[in-house]
């Protein structure tokens, strides 16, 4: 067995527990959880820092931590995906009827480079034709990745403020949420049936949306043999888990490239990323045997 030992921070899912009680483990090396709660909390550190050998980070924040040069390498393992129709809020009594109506609006958002914000930016734009700059974006933090800076059409809330607090009071027409969702019957979903809206990107582009995915420092993405045994692991953790329906924790690059060079052309379109990430960049170290 090996003595080492690496610091790795994920979230506690059904398709990680395995691996977080030691059911499924390496003879490569050990791993060390540490406890992040909630898990977006590790996502600045890995970016800013590398604080862990092995971590969960957002899908956007990977793409700009790649494009800036942070030294971190992709693997082909998706922790958590959804659809985001479900995260775009306005009042009860606006008269938004429709996603197009947001062309000219204020809509707000955690952060510019939050990952829902991603998928729904490309969203409207697709099949709406509302742009990223037709919008004017209010937010609240910057970017896990501290080498980027918002767009001109980006601003930020003034201290103190709160998203859901600002729609409320009118001062913002739409708010796009995290995971945590408002139970309040003063707003509403602008999308007045989110799992259809869902199945039609499903129909569109054959996938669900990553949010999250697993990252490790770049040398250890070089080390013979690491990622192929780290993406092992976290199969074999997967395989122990559950089946809930349709797959929201994809292994493989076969299983995931379509999202990712989806999300890398959104980013790109969006601001997000100063150049169009190629595929080589994004899976630079990806191990061969899980292409």
């Amino acid at each position: 067995m090996s003595t080492r030992t690496l610091a790795i921070a994920v979230g506690d899912y059904p398709h990680t527990r395995a691996l977080r009680s030691g059911e499924v483990a390496s003879d490569q090396f050990g791993l060390d959880f540490k406890e992040v709660k909630p898990i977006n909390r590790a996502f600045a550190p890995m970016a800013r820092e590398r604080r862990f050998d092995i971590s969960e980070m957002a899908i956007a924040t990977v793409l700009q931590a790649i494009a800036y040069g942070v030294e971190i390498a992709l693997m082909p393992v998706v922790l958590a995906s959804r659809f985001q129709e479900a995260a775009l809020f306005v009042r009860a009594d606006s008269p938004l009827r429709d996603a197009g109506d947001l062309k000219g609006k204020r809509v707000g958002v955690r952060a510019y480079s939050q990952t829902t914000g991603l998928w729904l930016r490309g969203i409207l734009k697709e099949s709406f034709g509302v742009k990223p700059a037709d919008i004017t974006w209010t937010t609240f933090e910057g970017a896990h990745v501290a080498a980027y800076d918002d767009p001109p059409f980006v601003k930020r809330a003034e201290p103190g403020k709160d998203l859901l607090t600002m729609l409320r009071a009118g001062e913002l027409d739409g708010a796009i949420v995290g995971a945590d969702v408002p139970n309040d019957p003063n707003l509403r979903l602008l999308f007045s049936d989110p799992t259809a809206a869902g199945e039609a990107f499903y129909a569109r582009h054959g996938f669900v949306p990553i949010n999250h995915m697993v990252v490790v420092k770049t040398e250890l993405a070089r080390e013979p043999g690491f990622a192929a045994e780290l993406c092992r692991l976290f199969s074999a953790a997967k395989a122990l888990a559950p089946s809930q329906g349709r797959d929201r924790a994809p292994i493989g690059r076969a299983a995931v490239a379509a999202s990712v060079r989806l999300a890398a052309e959104f980013a790109h379109e969006q601001g997000l990323t100063p150049r169009l990430l190629s595929d080589d960049e994004i899976w630079r170290y990806a191990p061969q045997a899980w292409n």
